[in-house]
């Protein structure tokens, strides 16, 4: 089994970690099918109730590994063909039920944002810094980058981010909507398990289901997401554990009008 990235259990836990720390975490065409892997692997487990996206080392991700790109003789064709690869495990997670909270420290560049835009939560470091670099090396936005970034910060965001050489950092990623929270490097693993922990203590499925219909909603008609509320809900509202909590708030509502 590669070792490139990572996968971890507790209970209902999975930890996802980047692992090539000497080159920051940048995907190469290996970690890629790997990757992808990691992604069906998890998402297709009823055990799993919730994901931690970290890293190994100084950086979450630099993106693609461009000195791979340069040294291997890759094709242009190569590298659709891992993206696409990538692309398969960006989207399996985005459009699942499992709600993954990414751990992010350093360095995010390039790809490695919509790897972290992979993620439904993200809690940053506050040495944390974030950069497009795509222009700079002649190449276009990719892994979900002209997506999920102006999904994330707006579309004037993110073209300033990619049309222009600026690195924001946390507090800047922060106000404009790129991270959900930012707190000291000492604690960001600690937060971010806490979050996942939260999910996985509580109505998990309902938490998973909620990811699901936002993050799918996106790419459908109104009509359409609007079906699938209504089925959902439905189907929750059938199972014992949404009965009893229904029940339990309904009997508290009850007793505080009395």
């Amino acid at each position: 089994m590669s070792d490139s990235i990572l996968v971890t259990r507790d209970g209902a836990l999975a930890r996802v970690t980047f692992n090539r720390p000497a080159s920051l975490n940048a995907m190469g065409f290996e970690m890629g099918r790997r990757w992808r892997d990691v992604a069906h692997e998890l998402t297709t487990d009823d055990s799993v109730g919730a994901v931690i996206l970290d890293a190994a080392g100084p950086a979450f991700c630099a993106g693609g590994d461009v000195i791979e790109m340069a040294t291997s003789q890759a094709s242009g064709a190569d590298v659709t063909g891992a993206a696409h690869t990538i692309h398969d495990g960006i989207r399996t997670f985005v459009e699942s039920d499992k709600p993954v909270v990414a751990a992010v420290q350093g360095a995010v560049a390039g790809g490695g944002l919509g790897l972290m835009l992979t993620a439904d939560y993200i809690v940053a470091s506050e040495s944390a810094r974030f950069v497009s670099r795509y222009a700079n090396i002649g190449l276009t936005p990719d892994l979900g980058v002209s997506t999920l970034l102006p999904a994330a910060v707006g579309q004037r965001r993110a073209l300033q981010l990619l049309l222009q050489d600026v690195t924001i950092d946390a507090a800047t990623a922060l106000d404009w909507g790129l991270v959900t929270e930012v707190v000291p490097a000492e604690d960001v693993a600690a937060r971010a398990e806490a979050v996942a922990r939260f999910w996985l203590d509580n109505a998990t499925a309902a938490f998973g289901q909620a990811k699901r219909l936002v993050r799918s909603g996106a790419h459908r008609s109104f009509a359409e997401n609007l079906d699938d509320e209504a089925r959902s809900i439905g189907t929750r509202f059938d199972t014992d554990e949404a009965r009893a909590r229904v029940q339990a708030f309904a009997a508290a509502s009850t007793k505080s009008r009395s």
